[in-house]
């Protein structure tokens, strides 16, 4: 099961003293908007997307079909064959992409920890 470009999302304070302290460790602005109240951090392969009044906790996760920058990969698991296979393994699902639509769509499953995965696909 190929999952794709792996980050870590942040509920966030204020948005302005996370972009700060993470550049203080060499992370630099990816993506997103500071007057939308997020931005995805880069270093290297690492991200850290930084999310303020978006949801309560932290989130990891996972993006079929793009690379760490955000690219397009060739070849990936499309979402829904992720999600068949999650519940084949009996893993419930806390939201589900619609299995008869192609192309953009997410799903999200919690870990034994109450830990957010979120699987969301944007191609």
């Amino acid at each position: 099961m190929k999952l794709g470009a792996f980050s870590v999302s942040l509920s966030v304070k204020d948005l302005k003293a996370s972009k700060d302290f993470y550049e203080a460790l060499g992370f630099t602005a990816f993506a997103g908007d500071m007057e939308k109240n997020y931005l995805i951090m880069k270093n290297g392969n690492a991200l850290v997307g930084l999310f303020q009044g978006m949801f309560p906790n932290n989130i990891l996760t996972f993006n079929p079909g793009w690379d760490e920058n955000a690219q397009k990969l060739e070849s990936f698991d499309d979402v829904r064959a992720i999600q068949k296979e999650l519940k084949s393994k009996g893993i419930e699902l806390q939201s589900a992409a619609d299995e008869n639509t192609s192309g953009p769509a997410s799903l999200v499953v919690t870990d034994p920890d109450g830990n957010a995965i979120l699987i969301d696909q944007h191609v």
